[in-house]
C-alpha cells in the first residue's frame, strides 16, 4: 500500500489534489484508517494517479475523466478513444475562437490612443510621510504578481494625483489598494509603475519617522530619505485602469476580531478546488456565509449553501495580515463578486479577493 504522500509523489499529483480527487468519487483510497483519516493506495492506483494527471493538464472535465478511469483497463477502448478526441476537438475549437478574437482585438489595440502616456511619461516631486509610505507598500506588496507572461503586474502602481498617492497591485486573483497623504506635488495626475524589487529596496529605508522624498521623471523613480537613497527604471508597461475594477455593488458587511478570524481559518475546515492558472492544481478554499447573527462563519464541507463565497484560504490570510488592524471589515456579496476586506478606520485601504468556483 502507499501512503498519500508516496502517492502525490510518484503520480504527479499534490496531496491536497489527491483528497480533493478522493472527494469527488475520481480517484477513492483503498483505506482510509478509520481513526486518524490517512488515506492508503493500492500499488495499481499509481498508473490511475498519473493518468488522472495528465487528463487534467489537458483540461479535460471531470465527468469526463471519471468515464476515462473507469473504462481505462478494459478490453474495449473506443470509449476512452472517443473521449480523448472529443476533448482534442473542443479545444482545437476554442483555440481557434480564441485566436481570432485576439487578432481582432490586437488590431483594435492598433488603432486607437493610448491615454496614459501622458500619465506615464510626466514628472512629480513631492513628500510623503516615512511611517504612512511603509504601511502603504506593506498593504499592497503581498497582492503583487509574479507571472513572467505579465510584466505590467510585476510590480506596483504609484497613482499620484493632488495630495493622494495611490499604491495599488494585482495579480489576476486579488487586489490591495492602499494610499499615503503627500505634498508638494502640484502638477498632473502621474503614474508609474514600480518593479517590485525597487519597491524592497524602497521599504527598506522606511525606517524612521521623518517624511521622505518620491521623484518621477519620466521612467526613473527614486526615494530619498536623509543621505540615503534607492533609484530605478520604472517598468515600461500600462497598468490596469483600477478605479474601474473597485467599483463594486455593495455587499454585506461584517466586523470580525482579525486575530479570531484566523485561528477559525487555520483550524477550520476547507476544501479543495478552483484550478488556478498558474499551477493548475486545486487549493485549499475557505467557504465563507454572513451567519443570521451577523457573524462570518467558516462553512463545513457538506454546507452548499447558495449564498456561500469560496475564496483562497492562503489569499484571505495575507490579505489579513496586510489589513494590519485588530478589527477589519468583510464585505460578502454574492457568489460570484470579489470579497472586500476593509479597514475600519480607513477606507481608502482594502483588498479584493476573487471568489472560487467550486468543482462540480
Amino acid at each position: 500500500m502507499r501512503s498519500i504522500g508516496e502517492m502525490a509523489r510518484d503520480g504527479g499529483l499534490s496531496v491536497s489534489a489527491l483528497r480533493f480527487y478522493d472527494r469527488a468519487g475520481v480517484l477513492v483510497p483503498a483505506w482510509v484508517d478509520p481513526v486518524s483519516g490517512y488515506r492508503w493506495y493500492e500499488p495499481q492506483q499509481l498508473e490511475e494517479a498519473r493518468l488522472l494527471a495528465r487528463l487534467r493538464r489537458a483540461g479535460m472535465p471531470l465527468a469526463d475523466i471519471r468515464l476515462v478511469l473507469a473504462a481505462w483497463a478494459g478490453a474495449d477502448t473506443d470509449l476512452v478513444r472517443g473521449l480523448l478526441q472529443a476533448h482534442l476537438r473542443r479545444l482545437e475549437l476554442g483555440l481557434s475562437d480564441a485566436r481570432s478574437e485576439f487578432s481582432t482585438l490586437r488590431a483594435l489595440l492598433d488603432h486607437r490612443e493610448n491615454p496614459m502616456t501622458s500619465l506615464r511619461t510626466a514628472t512629480a516631486q513631492l513628500s510623503v510621510p516615512g511611517p504612512e509610505l511603509a504601511a502603504a507598500l506593506d498593504g499592497a506588496r503581498f497582492a503583487a504578481g509574479t507571472d513572467t507572461e505579465l510584466p505590467m503586474l510585476g510590480g506596483i502602481l504609484f497613482d499620484i494625483e493632488g495630495e493622494s498617492l495611490h499604491l495599488v497591485a494585482t495579480d489576476r486573483y486579488r487586489m490591495a489598494v492602499a494610499q499615503a497623504h503627500t505634498t508638494g506635488h502640484g502638477g498632473p495626475r502621474t503614474q508609474v509603475v514600480v518593479p517590485l524589487p525597487l519597491v524592497d529596496a524602497m521599504r527598506a529605508l522606511l525606517t524612521g519617522k521623518d517624511p521622505v522624498q518620491l521623484a518621477v521623471d519620466g521612467d526613473r523613480v527614486t526615494l530619498e530619505t536623509g543621505d540615503r537613497q534607492a533609484s530605478g527604471q520604472s517598468l515600461g508597461h500600462e497598468f490596469p485602469d483600477y478605479r474601474r475594477l473597485v467599483h463594486l455593488p455593495a455587499g454585506r458587511r461584517v466586523r470580525v476580531d482579525t486575530a479570531a478570524f484566523r485561528q477559525a481559518l487555520e483550524t477550520g475546515p476547507v476544501r479543495t478546488g478552483g484550478t488556478r492558472e498558474q499551477d493548475g492544481e486545486p487549493h485549499d478554499l475557505s467557504v465563507l456565509r454572513v451567519a443570521e447573527n451577523g457573524s462570518v462563519i467558516v462553512c463545513d464541507d457538506g454546507d452548499d449553501d447558495q449564498n456561500n463565497v469560496a475564496v483562497n484560504r492562503e489569499f484571505l490570510l495575507h490579505a489579513l495580515a496586510a489589513g494590519a488592524r485588530d478589527e477589519l471589515i468583510l464585505e460578502l456579496g454574492a457568489p460570484t463578486a470579489p470579497l472586500a476586506i476593509r479597514r475600519p478606520d480607513d477606507e481608502s485601504a482594502f483588498s479584493l479577493l476573487m471568489p472560487v468556483r467550486l468543482e462540480d
